[in-house]
């Protein structure tokens, strides 16, 4: 009888390079999960609230035809002072924040008056003046439309400055769920099994397909979106106000020490400045008049009526015929008219103008020519970011990448759900190789300092690592 002796069989150790790129894997998997544990619930709401917001102008049109649209196109409106006198007996009192003449002749005039809030960012409440006969067709409180609560949610959470700071670093911490994300798949998209047919397996193709398919339109919604943003919008701002922009400085206007700014003249979403010009200062009216008084601009006295300021500004904003026009009455016996072209496709067809009340003089004109570099990119990103840019086709692409947010944090929720352990939460086991995590946080420290509540928020995790779940073993637990 022969015997065998029996071997041990020894596993070859893997090779270096393969348990490096295992723990950078591991230390990416953590903060991919925590960035989706901490924003996930925000950035569903602000894809849902989008991809309806998209359609504001379809719907609004909709909405209120019967105070915006006319049975018969008007031949011969009434003077625009005409028309806001009766908007303004329609609402004894309410000082006139702006109006909007008809963009066609079958449209009304809207006049938005002073509503229950006041100050520069108060919304409002429109009144709609029939062209031709000069009576009150209609009012709506632009406060509390559905669309306007639609975007509130969408920028702050109906929070103020709060949820503006929380929106900001939702968006922030997608960016860093799309860069995560994309690493971990191209690392493990060949060891990952493609039989798997577990609905795990499934949601996390469809994840996959998603995120990859539409991870850039996806950063492309962010950055666009982020002008807005409280703290990077800000900042932003004033890199474009220092860095090729021709705006006029508060030098230029040495009657005011401080200047008003044109983005604190309103709120209204539909009779504001653009972003590029939300930092240009506002002169001061002169003229013999100017010290007196104390209404609206109309209401000053010697002040010019509307139609003169949009006569003045006429040369300017006639070449625009895809432009709304809006005009933003003085506040005060210094005032000025702004004048906005507001253009419904194209941004560089956009121009501002600040109009002396008294003499109808141009101040300021402020269009694509002098907007800076940044201030461009920036404009553009927001009519594309809009679905306006380029008409059916752009809201459509908008519209699919929300859908698209929307499906990942679906899928991603319910593929924590299912692989996490009963009664804990499932993170990403943290990585032994400190110089593998120390490198995944030297590229998060890069992304943090670009984006500033991103980084503050980064170093809030690593201490809440640190400090808890490091030492206290029960959360430790919990959390694995």
């Amino acid at each position: 009888m022969t015997s065998v002796e029996a071997r041990p069989v020894s596993t070859p150790a893997p090779p270096a390079t393969t348990a490096a790129s295992s723990q950078r894997y591991r230390a990416v998997w953590r903060w991919h999960f925590y960035a989706g544990l901490f924003v996930a619930p925000v950035l569903l709401v602000l894809a849902v609230t989008g991809s309806i917001y998209l359609f504001k102008e379809p719907f609004e049109t909709w909405r209120y035809q019967d105070v915006r649209e006319l049975a018969q196109p008007v031949a011969a409106p009434r003077p625009l002072s005409e028309q806001i006198a009766a908007a303004q007996r329609a609402r004894p009192g309410a000082p006139v924040m702006s109006v909007i003449p008809p963009a066609s002749p079958d449209r009304t005039t809207r006049v938005i008056l002073q509503g229950a809030d006041s100050g520069p960012f108060a919304q409002g409440v429109s009144v709609y003046v029939h062209p031709g006969t000069g009576e009150v067709v209609g009012q709506i409180d632009d406060a509390a439309t559905f669309m306007r609560v639609v975007r509130t949610t969408h920028g702050e959470l109906m929070a103020g400055t709060v949820g503006d700071r929380v929106v900001e670093v939702a968006a922030c911490w997608a960016l860093i769920l799309v860069a995560s994300g994309t690493y971990l798949w191209w690392t493990g998209r060949r060891t990952r099994s493609r039989a798997s047919r577990s609905a795990r397996g499934r949601l996390r193709r469809l994840h996959v397909l998603v995120g990859v398919g539409a991870g850039a339109v996806v950063v492309f919604l962010v950055m666009s979106g982020l002008p807005w943003s409280g703290v990077w919008g800000d900042g932003l701002q004033r890199v474009q106000e220092r860095t090729g922009s021709t705006a006029p400085s508060a030098a230029d206007f040495p009657s005011t020490s401080t200047p008003p700014l044109s983005g604190e003249l309103s709120g209204n979403p539909d009779a504001k400045v653009p972003w590029a010009a939300e930092r240009l200062p506002v002169p001061s009216s002169g003229g013999e008049h100017a010290g007196h008084g104390g209404g609206g601009g109309v209401l000053q006295p010697g002040a010019l009526p509307v139609e003169a300021a949009l006569a003045a500004a006429g040369p300017s904003v006639a070449s625009c015929a895809e432009c709304d026009v809006k005009v933003l009455l003085p506040d005060g016996p210094t005032g000025v008219y702004t004048v906005v072209a507001e253009p419904r496709r194209d941004p560089s067809d956009g121009r501002t103008l600040h109009v002396d009340q008294y003499t109808g003089k141009v101040l300021t004109s402020y269009g694509w020519a002098e907007y800076g570099t940044v201030a461009k990119l920036v404009e553009q990103g927001i009519a594309l970011h809009e679905g306006r840019r380029y008409g059916p086709a752009n809201l459509a692409v908008m519209l699919a990448a929300c859908l698209a947010l929307v499906t990942l944090v679906v899928t991603g929720a319910m593929m924590w759900w299912k692989r996490r352990p009963r009664g804990r939460a499932g993170a990403p086991a943290r990585p032994t190789d400190r110089r593998s995590a120390y490198g995944v946080i030297a590229v998060m420290a890069v992304l943090g300092l670009v984006f500033p509540l991103a980084g503050v928020t980064m170093a809030a995790v690593l201490l809440l690592d640190w400090l808890v779940l490091r030492r206290i073993p029960a959360v430790a637990r919990f959390v694995s």
